[in-house]
């Protein structure tokens, strides 16, 4: 399948990359640090507050990883050759998804280190920690495909780093807060499309079909919507 050669090459461009590895560094790095602070104050072995902690640090690390996927591409010229090559739109796109995505998932099972230090501390639930892990999985797949959205639209990366921050931090950041005024209608309204009403689901291990739902539906919606802006440019 072309979609997956791609997704090897752009796996390899990440395994060879320094960019990458200085993201997944911060990210974990910044990661322990918030474990070790709610280990110490919450005297609990609890594995939620990381599930919460990295699903906002991951708002940031996201749109750092995925930024260059087609920007760069723009960029550079090589768009020109990808898409004169005999592969579609979505193959390109479904590539690129499935090669970040095999990144985030390497990057994401380095945190099992924290669970191994849970479990030194206490007895946490296998189960919150199974939920908790599907939660971060669905979760990065939405988070990953509204990055290269991002990176669909401009040739410069910083620019589609700071758009996917935006898009990420208003169903993220914003529709928290806007929960947290409980002013209704609007908190019902943002409730719906807050990530983190979902996710908190999955990381206090209770298995929710909506949050399925609505990570799979988001993934889908913007997956679809870089093929459309693809093939837009394809065409001027």
């Amino acid at each position: 399948m072309k979609a997956l050669t791609l997704a090897r090459r752009e796996l390899t461009a990440y395994l060879y990359s320094p960019i990458a590895y200085v993201i997944g560094a911060g990210f974990l790095l910044l990661t322990a640090v918030w474990f070790f602070l709610n280990l110490r104050i919450g005297g609990e072995a609890s594995l939620r507050p990381l599930f919460d902690g990295m699903a906002v640090l991951m708002v940031l690390a996201v749109p750092l990883l995925t930024m260059g996927l087609l920007s760069k591409e723009f960029d550079s010229g090589t768009i020109e050759t990808l898409l004169t090559s005999p592969v579609t739109d979505a193959q390109v796109v479904l590539g690129k998804f499935l090669g970040v995505m095999v990144f985030y998932l390497a990057l994401l099972a380095t945190t099992l280190v924290f669970l191994g230090l849970m479990m030194a501390y206490g007895r946490p639930d296998a189960g919150v920690a199974a939920t908790g892990y599907l939660g971060m999985i669905l979760l990065g797949a939405a988070y990953l495909s509204v990055g290269i959205f991002a990176s669909t639209l401009t040739r410069h990366q910083i620019v589609a780093a700071v758009v996917a921050i935006g898009i990420l931090s208003f169903f993220v950041l914003l529709m928290g807060f806007v929960v947290g005024l409980g002013i209704r209608p609007w908190a019902d309204v943002a409730a719906k499309l807050n990530a983190m009403t979902y996710f908190r689901d999955f990381s206090r291990g209770v298995f929710d079909s909506r949050g399925l739902v609505y990570f799979l539906s988001a993934t889908a919606l913007f997956l679809f919507l870089s093929v459309k802006t693809l093939e837009s440019r394809r065409w001027r």
